[in-house]
């Protein structure tokens, strides 16, 4: 039994000595980029109702939450995702507000999957919400944003796909498709499942010409012109201004110099059915899944009584670490730590050593040194724990 209870949980791991102190590093990094940016920062609890995760307000499925029952018997969620706990705090406390708000967040979060290939199901997220403001150049700063912290952490190496949700929903408008066969088509699509898709699809007794134009969806990625071909196929109006804010989108991210970064993809879609416009990823080598996810949310606010556009992403720091590290990419420390040794009868002028050192912002450790302890002893113990031994 007391051997069972040194391991964790199957999902979850103990961080420490380097890497947690990498992970720190990085924590910092991101946290300045979001702050040159001008967002503020915000903290939401880890525990929430239930119902602000529920399938309505269109997060993960109510079977990957960890639930569980207060004293009152209200039903109780650990957070999985942060996105509609900063929305229903935005609403509580800036229910009048109608200017542009930003915020940012760091903080853990927790998904009771089963099918996440080695993913943790407590991880760190780091993120940003840009709340009241529906315009076009408040997408293009949210993922100039993505970009400069990717920049910020070492990546040089990457690329950020937008697509935008509007431009399915205008073709399920379009053709009559139920919201139900929505949703499925929605994880088939963004899979490019395209045998799935046409099995829901042959469900629904699309003309062939219909089924086509949908399942050719999962084809329309690449450049801005592989996308405008796209346009010359649809004719309803929610999916022809989908593109054309794509490529609005585009011209502003070419005033900043960094278009270069960024492919389009139609067929980009996502689990979060909270999504409502422009939906954006970020992938790099080292990871087979993207690094930082985000998009519009504009009717989300709504769930909680206040009407508002809004759009933000989030990073996994956990998963972003694990991608540096693959491609090699050093993590200077943000502190380094000293020890400083003493014998006996010199406590105090080591001491009073260490407290000058420690006055000048460094980080020192005062140890007793041991007649029947070997100088390679405490060379390795040294190295073991990354210290820097202190000079006299």
């Amino acid at each position: 039994m007391k051997k069972r209870l040194l391991h964790t949980p199957e999902g979850v791991r103990d961080i420490y000595g380097k890497e947690y102190e990498k992970k720190l590093t990085l924590q910092a990094k991101l946290l300045q980029e979001l702050h040159l940016y001008g967002y503020q920062d915000i903290e939401t609890p880890t525990i929430e109702y239930f119902d602000i995760f529920s399938s309505r307000i269109g997060t993960i499925p109510s079977k990957e939450l960890y639930k569980f029952f207060d004293k009152e018997g209200n039903t109780l969620a650990l957070r999985p995702d942060f996105t509609p706990s900063i929305a229903r705090a935005s609403a509580k406390y800036f229910m009048e507000e109608t200017m542009p708000m930003r915020f940012c967040y760091m903080g853990n979060t927790f998904i009771n999957g089963s099918d996440f290939q080695g993913r943790l199901k407590e991880s760190t997220q780091i993120g940003a919400e840009l709340l009241c403001d529906g315009s076009i150049e408040a997408d293009a700063e949210m993922i100039s944003l993505m970009i400069s912290c990717m920049k910020a952490c070492g990546l040089h190496d990457f690329q950020v796909t937008i697509g935008n949700v509007d431009f399915f929903k205008g073709l399920c408008v379009e053709y009559g498709i139920n919201e139900e066969a929505e949703l499925e088509l929605r994880e088939m699509i963004s899979n490019k499942n395209y045998f799935g898709a046409k099995e829901i699809l042959n469900a629904l007794s699309l003309p062939e010409n219909v089924m086509d134009m949908i399942l050719n969806i999962t084809e329309m990625f690449g450049s801005l012109e592989t996308v405008n071909e796209a346009m010359k196929s649809v004719t309803n109006e929610q999916s022809v201004n989908a593109i054309k804010r794509l490529n609005k989108i585009h011209e502003l991210l070419e005033l900043e110099g960094i278009a270069q970064y960024v492919t389009y993809d139609l067929g980009m879609l996502s689990k979060y059915h909270y999504y409502t416009g422009i939906i954006f990823r970020a992938y790099t080598y080292g990871s087979g899944d993207a690094i930082m996810k985000g998009g519009r949310y504009d009717h989300l606010i709504s769930e909680f009584g206040k009407n508002a556009a809004a759009i933000g992403f989030a990073v996994v720091v956990d998963q972003l670490l694990s991608v540096i590290s693959r491609q090699n990419i050093e993590i200077a420390p943000s502190k380094q730590t000293y020890l400083y040794f003493y014998e006996e009868g010199n406590y105090q002028a080591a001491k009073e050593k260490v407290q000058a050192e420690r006055k000048l912002g460094k980080h020192v450790i005062l140890m007793k040194k041991e007649n029947d302890v070997s100088e390679v002893a405490y060379q390795e113990y040294a190295l073991r724990h990354n210290l820097t031994i202190l000079e006299r």
